[in-house]
């Protein structure tokens, strides 16, 4: 129950391990191809699980709890690319309850370990469309609960304040020459953030748009598209999943909200290991693929804001470290392996970031013709 003994203290330890962390940081970064505008990442790596998904953890968890689904034998379950699980195993430690991930077989070595290293058990599922299904049967028979990030994160969050992200973001910008961002960029793996940044710039009466850059093998730019002809399409469904672990997905999940986004872009998997690349090399240090497609819907924007003669900020995610990347897209062979030519996407990223207008879908026909997709517009 919601009142008793064990839930009041469970919400204290997690309000008191928040009271231990501090802000996130947000990261200028200038790309002389554009100087009248100004860039912004919020570096999420830095919570203490190592991801943007350490805020969404918390409020599942509290929200859990609130609502009477938790108490001291239960098991928690999750379905997740790694980072969501990575987090949840941090707060089921800090409360003493047993974790179980249910992930995709090709999930990340790194990340695996890091599950466990917070004491979380993997349970690895060959199709990535079953991970919902074992959640429910793996909650059932321990009877524990199923935290369902796809379906709770975007009712989860306190969007008005809370010191969710959209309310940082806001803050840490205050200062800056262009306070009020034109855009924010992000990417869709629940939804969950780009709900709570919608939400949160609307109930603010803020001019600011969010753009949301969806990778390959996912299905909420077509859906998304769909909305705008007024032909939403909520049963989409893929075989695959998405190669840019923890964003797309292969079903239309219910924390994604099509009317909270301004518009969105297609990223094509080559062009955002490109960017997250380039990035790795702007800061020194080595961030995710989902930082990459952030950017590649970053360099999309500040071209057509170059074009039109406007001014202004665009703030981004860097949503996790590279460093769980080592033996992925941090690793020559397996570029090869995945058949990703990454030549050409270097050069396209490398040339937008000095400010040519290159990020079209004309010119990125030689990486569609190697299965990388064509990025294009919706909502502009």
């Amino acid at each position: 129950m919601p009142n008793s003994e064990w839930t009041h203290e469970a919400i204290h330890r997690i309000e008191a391990d928040f009271n231990r962390s501090s802000d996130t940081h947000l990261i200028p970064l200038d790309l002389p191809g554009y100087p009248d505008l100004r860039f912004y990442f919020k570096d999420e790596s830095s919570h203490p699980t190592g991801s943007l998904k350490h805020r969404l953890a918390r409020s599942l968890f509290l929200y859990a709890l609130c609502n009477g689904w938790l108490h001291a034998d239960s098991t928690v379950v999750e379905a997740s690319s790694g980072s969501t699980a990575i987090s949840e195993a941090y707060f089921a430690r800090l409360l003493g309850l047993p974790f179980v991930a249910v992930i995709p077989a090709g999930t990340s070595r790194a990340k695996v370990e890091a599950i466990e290293f917070y004491g979380g058990r993997c349970h690895l599922v060959d199709n990535p469309s079953e991970i919902y299904t074992e959640s429910h049967r793996i909650a059932r028979e321990s009877g524990g609960h199923f935290m369902d990030q796809f379906t709770y994160a975007e009712r989860a969050t306190d969007w008005r304040a809370n010191n969710n992200i959209a309310e940082s973001i806001f803050k840490q910008m205050a200062q800056e020459s262009n306070p009020v961002p034109a855009w924010i960029v992000a990417s869709g793996g629940t939804g969950g953030t780009l709900a709570t940044l919608g939400r949160y710039v609307a109930y603010r009466r803020h001019q600011t748009r969010i753009l949301c850059a969806d990778p390959e093998n996912s299905v909420f730019f077509d859906h998304f598209r769909g909305c705008l002809a007024g032909q939403p399409d909520p049963a989409l469904t893929l075989d695959t999943g998405s190669r840019i672990e923890g964003i797309g997905r292969p079903r239309v999940e219910r924390s994604f909200i099509p009317t909270c986004i301004d518009a969105m872009l297609k990223v094509p998997d080559a062009l955002s290991f490109a960017a997250m690349r380039y990035l790795a090399q702007r800061f020194g240090r080595r961030v995710g693929g989902s930082t990459g497609t952030n950017f590649v819907g970053v360099l999309y924007l500040a071209q057509r804001m170059r074009a039109a003669g406007q001014a202004g900020a665009i703030v981004t995610l860097l949503c996790d470290s590279g460093e769980r990347y080592a033996t992925t897209y941090y690793d020559d062979d397996w570029y090869q392996e995945q058949r990703i030519h990454v030549d050409a996407a270097d050069v396209l990223i490398g040339r937008a970031v000095k400010g040519e207008p290159v990020l079209t879908p004309q010119a990125v026909e030689g990486l569609a013709a190697a299965g990388a997709g064509i990025p294009g517009g919706a909502g502009q």
